[in-house]
């Protein structure tokens, strides 16, 4: 693994920049990420061996792209005329769930949500931004009939402002429901057949149903189960259409390695750290613990080179 990792990271040619599916750099670590665009790289530790460290270019020659992962683009925002200005070209993966509080602790309200994600779309284009509805969880406080009324709100106030939506099922991973069981409250209980597509099905055939009427084109994330019938296609959140549309320049990349069986994303380099994210979700695949997130942040230097 180690070896591999050396082989495709090693600098020199132009990547995609992930902005990071490990934690929320544009929520939590802009700062950070603005002083490596201006020192024009990075250190990014392997997440398999901490002990090896890659240095990873962020000059505008050697980006093709940076992916923004988040649910709070507002600190970033100030500093995007900077990225245009050296001709950094991106795109947002914009996360609204709009879940109760056992699952979200700290995201932003949906009020505040809906209003940054407009804000964002009129800054940098619709198609610049795209939604993402994920993970989808059943449960005692989420069961079907919420989500088709949440999906519903979302699709009318985020209508003329997006032009895709992704989704995925919460995969079971083992620290998933440790997380789910341990950093819940006694009033939330997954549904017991939560990990499976048969019960979503009313929920997907709204959102295939609806979410063209509103101009928004509904896509899977990394998901085994086909959804077609549903008017769902398979989608990719690095997407090689979409960078190409937005680059003005054809490529074509190869699949990520690193990422799950049925993600279709492009490969991409990833700068960001696992266990650094302070919104505290209890279903996040990136964070072991909220506890261990708020310690690595509290010893975070705006200043390093890595984070």
């Amino acid at each position: 693994m180690s070896d591999l990792f050396n082989h495709i990271h090693k600098d020199s040619p132009a990547k995609i920049i992930s902005v990071s599916r490990r934690t929320d750099i544009p929520a939590f670590y802009t700062d950070w990420f603005i002083n490596r665009v201006r020192a024009g790289f990075c250190e990014v530790a392997n997440p398999f061996n901490p002990q090896q460290v890659a240095t990873v270019s962020l000059k505008p020659e050697h980006v093709i792209i940076f992916i923004f992962w988040t649910r709070d683009p507002k600190p970033l925002m100030k500093y995007l005329p900077e990225l245009d200005e050296k001709g950094y070209q991106y795109y947002f993966l914009y996360t609204i769930t709009g879940y109760p509080k056992p699952l979200e602790k700290s995201s932003p309200s949906y009020d505040v949500a809906i209003k940054t994600f407009r804000e964002l779309s009129r800054m940098i284009g619709k198609e610049k931004v795209i939604w993402r509805y994920d993970p989808l969880i059943l449960s005692n406080l989420t069961p079907v009939k919420w989500h088709m009324e949440n999906i519903s709100q979302f699709l009318n106030d985020l209508s003329g402002y997006t032009d895709r939506m992704m989704i995925s099922i919460v995969e079971p991973y083992k620290k998933t429901l440790n997380r789910l069981k341990t950093e819940t409250d006694d009033h939330f209980t997954l549904m017991t057949d939560t990990f499976s597509s048969e019960p979503y099905a009313p929920i997907f055939k709204y959102i295939g149903e609806t979410a063209p009427q509103k101009g928004i084109t509904p896509m899977t994330c990394a998901q085994r189960y086909d959804l077609k019938q549903f008017g769902i296609q398979h989608g990719s959140c690095i997407d090689t259409e979409l960078i190409n549309k937005i680059t003005g320049i054809k490529r074509t990349f190869a699949k990520d390695p690193y990422q799950r069986e049925f993600c279709h994303c492009a490969a991409a380099k990833d700068i960001g750290a696992p266990n650094t994210c302070l919104f505290g979700c209890p279903y996040c695949y990136a964070t072991i613990s909220h506890k261990t997130a708020v310690n690595n942040y509290r010893k975070h230097d705006k200043i390093a080179p890595h984070m």
